[in-house]
């Protein structure tokens, strides 16, 4: 039996995740569903009935005017135009962090060399807030568009990396022992050792990617953009167009569940050999 083999079967033949027969799915998706509702209902009535404590909730405009300025937008073309504009500057900014996050990650996990070279740049270089980088993006980009991915995957990168290297780090020596021995060489040990054994923690990493890179792709469009949502919420904000402004924020939200959720949803397809026990319940 070859190594990858080995290595193949060993997370095939653990334990498979056992569900308790009778427990069904619902009361856990209708408290998740409840709790929404509950914080839609308690929003209105606040609204409605302007109370103003120390928030003033008076000034705020009410679910059903956040619903009808909603149907007004949805029947526009700018609308679906902010939309698509922002889609595709999240998915190439996140695309480009995903490739350069792990790739760096497994070698500063991977070679002293790399990490002597590269590690003290990037910890020098983390901290730093991605869009407090707007004005460098803004003097090296010939144009606003490549500015504003280089920022969103500027701010995807270091979550990416940093899960990945770490990941790296903590696979245990026996697995790559076990592949050496078994006459593996060094790209045996990547493929069939390293990337497999460290994709939960990449996948860890992209979920906080794609979260920090929404918020910095919405404040570049604020900044510097002349589409996308983040844009057109600031531009309602401009023109005291209040329920505009709550109409990109739900529109964000959306859209950063949406796509946090395809992630883990893909991340869970691709680890489903790992154990999960009663998380698979829920």
């Amino acid at each position: 039996m070859t190594a990858a083999t080995t290595l193949a079967a060993a997370p095939a033949a653990a334990t498979a995740p056992s569900r308790r027969p009778g427990r069904s799915v619902w009361p856990g998706r209708l408290l998740r569903v409840g709790s929404v509702l509950a914080a839609i209902l308690l929003w209105q009535v606040l609204t409605t009935a302007d109370i103003r404590l120390w928030l003033r909730f008076d000034t705020l405009p009410s679910v059903t005017e956040v619903i009808a300025a909603f149907g007004r937008q949805l029947g526009t073309d700018v609308y679906y135009l902010d939309l698509a504009q922002s889609l595709i500057r999240i998915l190439t900014g996140f695309g480009i962090a995903t490739v350069l996050g792990v790739t760096s990650g497994i070698a500063l996990g991977r070679s002293r060399l790399f990490a002597g070279i590269l590690g003290p740049l990037t910890e020098l270089a983390r901290p730093v807030p991605a869009i407090a980088v707007v004005p460098i993006a803004i003097l090296l980009f010939p144009d606003d568009e490549a500015g504003i991915v280089f920022i969103t995957g500027l701010a995807a990168y270091f979550p990416i990396m940093v899960s990945t290297r770490h990941a790296v780090r903590a696979l245990p020596t026996l697995w790559e022992d076990s592949v050496r021995t078994l006459g593996g060489n060094r790209w045996d040990v990547l493929l069939r050792v390293v990337f497999p054994g460290a994709l939960p923690g990449i996948f860890g990493g992209l979920s906080v990617g794609i979260g920090v890179a929404w918020i910095c792709l919405v404040s570049a469009e604020m900044i510097s953009g002349r589409l996308g949502v983040g844009y057109r919420t600031w531009q309602a904000y401009t023109i005291v167009d209040y329920p505009g402004v709550f109409v990109g924020i739900v529109t964000i939200g959306v859209l950063g569940f949406g796509t946090s959720a395809a992630i883990e949803l893909l991340g869970r397809r691709v680890t489903r050999w790992l154990p999960r026990g009663e998380e698979n319940n829920r």
